[in-house]
């Protein structure tokens, strides 16, 4: 397959995606708009890197040069150009392959947005920094609050042996005693809350701390896509 060839694929396969996720506004995590820049840039670096290479028969050692030092400004000038954008599909794909890891991306109304990938278990699990320690949580719909385990609530700096156990909780494990506390912050990603409400399980009957509605509630939406969950503050 020569340059050209390789250059029209390029430019097909960039169409065909644009056209499929024209409803979805973004491709590969990238906005449409910017994503159609790359697709033009890529086949235009292919046809300067091919007249680089046929100069080396055709013309001046300066006119080689020439070619190729336009090939890294061209290069350098669309790293800089796109490398939110490159960051932002590096997150993304991160993320799919370290469950857990928080994508935070921008909206086209300049806000910002944390999405979380399904587990193979069917759950979204994050990592959320309560009171600065970081815990992984499952996200629950289900929890009425912000529910910890003993060994989480010890490591955000709350003793489990002075609490007052007098809320009755249903977990994953039957009925269990529960007490209630105050968080001083709990945050996701950029999103962050303060004096949150949440109890703390006793010894033994929550395997994992839950993210519940005392701190879901507050996000401005929460909206599940296929395999995501989105949150924006």
């Amino acid at each position: 397959m020569n340059r050209l060839n390789i250059a029209l694929a390029v430019i097909g396969i960039g169409l065909a995606l644009l056209v499929f996720n024209n409803s979805s506004g973004t491709t590969l995590g990238m906005d449409n708009n910017a994503f159609a820049g790359v697709v033009y840039l890529v086949p235009l670096a292919l046809v300067i890197g091919a007249g680089v290479w046929a100069s080396r028969h055709t013309a001046s050692k300066s006119l080689r040069n020439l070619l190729i030092w336009l090939v890294i400004i061209m290069a350098v000038a669309t790293a800089y150009i796109y490398r939110r954008d490159a960051q932002q599909v590096g997150d993304r794909l991160f993320a799919g392959l370290v469950p857990g890891h928080a994508v935070v991306v921008t909206t086209s109304e300049g806000g910002q947005e944390v999405i979380l990938h399904k587990l193979m278990n069917g759950h979204f699990e994050a990592q959320v920094m309560i009171n600065g320690q970081p815990i992984d949580m499952l996200v629950d719909t289900g929890a009425s609050t912000v529910a910890l385990s003993q060994r989480d609530a010890a490591r955000v700096g709350i003793i489990p042996e002075n609490l007052t156990y007098s809320m009755t909780v249903v977990t994953a494990n039957g009925r269990a005693r529960a007490a209630p506390v105050e968080l001083g912050s709990v945050a996701i990603g950029p999103i962050q809350r303060h004096d949150v409400k949440a109890t703390v399980a006793e010894d033994g009957k929550l395997d994992q701390s839950l993210l519940g509605m005392s701190f879901l509630e507050t996000l401005g939406s929460m909206q599940m896509q296929t395999d995501e969950l989105r949150l924006r503050d």
